[in-house]
């Protein structure tokens, strides 16, 4: 469908607006600026596929939708938000449950009462387990602790902190919760009762038939023209950033800030995540979509199972193999896939630095994970979308 659409580059016209980046935030300002200005939108993208961070495919061999760079579940409680994407695709009832390995046995997450009671063998009630937790922090119970360990014990005691959270937070930073600040939990949910949906918003669910077709019917507008491998710093194709400024024409960028302005100021730190494809000649290996690694003898910290995601689907599955992808994190280098900003003061002080150099750019539009380096939801990225058309986009359009 999208390539069918794409540009011939050797006799064209700029567009109304040029989108780089084919990911939730461009799609929708582009469907928007159709919708509402009648634009002509140029979407261009580095790499071979839309829909960003959150693309996936069907994988031959078993019949799973792989999420490409790792599990992508939607949920949210912004009527305005559920309402906007139900025009592209329904959802199916998924409901996310996590569960994590610790010392060869498999108990549920978030923390809960059902948690609580297999780990110390008892049958508390949950005011009793709520009393045990508070003993449990000690001497740190009532303090403000600055590293993410003794706040991981002061909020959930030290028995289930170290079993369920030091381990998997040390593997997923690369570096002892000692040395990390407390603000990055700030809180760790527990639940003293038996609920272990992982997500408490109003409505969630996956796309019906897939991410990739509920992207593909955004865009589905003969005024939305996609062009994918083309990089905007390439000055030797037409949709790059200094041609672009010449000709006046309004951007939406959605890629890393600080390689818009060529790391003027330096680099902004991210984490990032590498995956292992493991697959077995079973139906099912895990049982569940997501299982977490507690223990630090596990060099990665989670698995996830595509299959789980979708049992509706076991028609189209094979019932004999499985494919399993092993999530190991890591620190991001320059052409890595940034994943999570890392948001350290110094992070933080430099971002400000670059924002206020946006505002300088007067017909550019920054936006999505990477152009404001914040960590989103897919909810939030099109919450925010929609509101960065209606105040920043539209208004460029009209002049």
């Amino acid at each position: 469908m999208v390539d069918a659409r794409i540009m011939n580059m050797t006799d064209f016209e700029y567009p109304d607006l040029v989108i780089v980046g084919a990911g939730l935030f461009g799609l929708t300002v582009a469907q928007q600026a159709v919708e509402h200005a009648g634009a002509r939108v140029h979407i261009i993208d580095v790499r071979d596929h839309i829909g960003g961070n959150a693309y996936s495919y069907f994988d031959p061999e078993t019949g799973a939708e792989i999420h490409r760079y790792g599990a992508h579940l939607f949920h949210t409680s912004n009527k305005r938000v559920w309402d906007y994407v139900n025009r592209f695709t329904s959802f199916t009832n998924y409901v996310h449950r996590v569960y994590a390995t610790h010392d060869g046995e498999v108990y549920p997450l978030p923390i809960n009462l059902g948690t609580i009671n297999q780990f110390f063998h008892a049958h508390y009630t949950p005011a009793e387990a709520q009393q045990l937790i508070a003993e449990q922090a000690g001497e740190l119970a009532g303090t403000d602790p600055e590293n993410l360990n003794d706040k991981g014990i002061q909020l959930i005691g030290r028995p289930l902190y170290e079993a369920f959270i030091k381990n998997y937070t040390g593997k997923q930073w690369q570096t002892d919760p000692a040395e990390l600040p407390a603000s990055i939990i700030k809180r760790l949910p527990v639940r003293f009762n038996y609920d272990n949906r992982y997500f408490k918003d109003t409505w969630e669910g996956l796309p019906a038939d897939g991410y990739t077709k509920w992207f593909e019917r955004m865009i589905d507008d003969p005024r939305i023209t996609v062009e994918l491998g083309v990089d905007f710093f390439d000055e030797s194709q037409p949709y790059n950033k200094t041609a672009l400024q010449a000709a006046g024409v309004p951007v939406v960028y959605t890629g890393p800030i600080d390689r818009y302005f060529d790391y003027e100021l330096g680099d902004l730190k991210w984490r990032t995540v590498d995956f292992k494809e493991v697959r077995y000649d079973e139906g099912d290996h895990f049982g569940c979509p997501v299982m977490n690694f507690s223990d630090a003898d596990v060099p990665y910290t989670r698995a996830i199972e595509f299959k789980n995601f979708n049992p509706e689907r076991a028609a189209s599955q094979n019932p004999n193999k499985t494919v399993v992808w092993e999530e190991y994190s890591r620190f991001a280098e320059r052409g890595d896939e940034p994943y999570y900003p890392i948001n350290t003061d110094a992070d933080k002080t430099l971002y400000a630095q670059y924002e206020a150099k946006a505002a300088a750019e007067p017909k550019t539009v920054f936006g999505g994970r990477l152009g404001t380096y914040k960590y989103y939801d897919m909810h939030q990225v099109i919450d925010t979308a929609l509101t960065a058309y209606e105040s920043q986009v539209a208004p460029l359009l009209a002049k």
